[in-house]
């Protein structure tokens, strides 16, 4: 490794998605800064340079410091106020500041670098969900942006930012849209707060799984550590993927009745206790119409443009997301 390796950076490095981004990368003979307001354990294996920077990106200032010499910067940043990091109430300043203010910070402390004779590369991790209702179950990308939930009015917000970098020429900015995460795998650091998980976690403590429907809803569920591959996979492909939005998905819609009755049967097997009932409960009130419309991703386009593909089958994400949280190691992570 030389000087002349590129210095990723990685905003939200301890995080769910940020995390996994950090394992891949430290897999391959770059440098890597990796920022989180919490402690962010360096992979045991890492062939990269890694620095971590212990950082709190809402203070002034601190967005510069952690991105000066970066040639990448991967943005997953996440605000977390509850049990997810998706149902957010409309008008919440710490979910403004985190989405759209840091995406301002950054973009601000990336133009007035002086020391870049080439535009960085940003990597934004955004959500299907931000093109809002759609007749169809398969989406491409075409779709209008209409998004309906304040979470996804910020995400666009950001994402419309990045892109106007990039026109402007300031940055390479593409946006990854993700589908429906979840998973753990033997290195996972931090925590899932997405349904598989928190059904397993139910799994695990001998309650029953609930569903909001009849379990016939369809969710295109990606691993997590697929996602990280598709960021890797992006930063050589700058050239080809700049200055657009890419769906990631899997292709595959699962009802979710047969995923939670899976999780049940696995959780099963690796306990010895008997499998946990799969019922369904009238939703909360809080429910949104987004709970109850099946999609699946088509992420042919960014395949196409980049040789990516995910690499883990829904029945091995599920087995080892059962596993990890029935032998305890979930509890280790935050």
């Amino acid at each position: 490794m030389t000087v002349n390796s590129p210095l990723i950076v990685v905003l939200g490095a301890a995080g769910f998605v940020g995390s996994a981004v950090f394992r891949e990368l430290a897999q391959h003979p770059v440098r890597i800064r990796a920022v989180s307001r919490r402690k962010c354990p360096v992979p045991e294996d890492a062939r990269a340079e890694i620095e971590v920077l212990s950082a709190d990106l809402t203070e002034p200032g601190q967005m510069a410091v952690a991105v000066a010499g970066a040639d990448v910067v991967v943005h997953s940043l996440a605000y977390v106020a509850g049990a997810s990091t998706w149902r957010i109430p409309d008008g919440d300043t710490g979910a403004e500041r985190v989405h759209v203010g840091l995406m301002q910070d950054l973009l601000h402390a990336l133009r007035d670098r002086a020391d870049s004779q080439a535009p960085p590369t940003v990597l934004f991790t955004g959500s299907v969900t931000e093109a809002g209702s759609s007749d169809k179950e398969v989406l491409d990308g075409t779709e209008p942006d209409r998004p309906e939930g304040y979470y996804e009015r910020l995400k666009l917000e950001a994402e419309r930012l990045l892109l106007a970098a990039d026109a402007a020429g300031t940055v390479r900015g593409a946006c990854l849209r993700l589908t429906t995460l979840y998973g753990y795998s033997a290195g996972s650091t931090a925590r899932d707060k997405g349904i598989v998980s928190t059904m397993t976690r139910r799994a695990v403590a001998g309650e029953p799984l609930t569903m909001w429907h009849d379990g016939s809803v369809r969710r295109d569920l990606l691993h997590v550590d697929d996602v990280a591959r598709a960021f890797w996979a992006a930063i050589p492909c700058m050239d080809v993927i700049a200055g657009k939005r890419w769906l990631l998905g899997t292709g595959q819609g699962a009802p979710l009745g047969d995923v939670f009755t899976r999780v049940s049967a696995l959780v099963a097997e690796q306990t010895g206790k008997e499998p946990v009932p799969v019922v369904s409960v009238e939703p909360p009130e809080y429910a949104e119409v987004s709970d109850f419309r099946s999609v699946t991703i088509d992420s042919s386009p960014f395949r196409a443009a980049t040789g990516w593909e995910p690499q883990v089958s829904l029945e091995e994400g599920l087995r080892l997301t059962t596993e990890f949280c029935s032998s305890g190691r979930e509890a280790e992570v935050s």
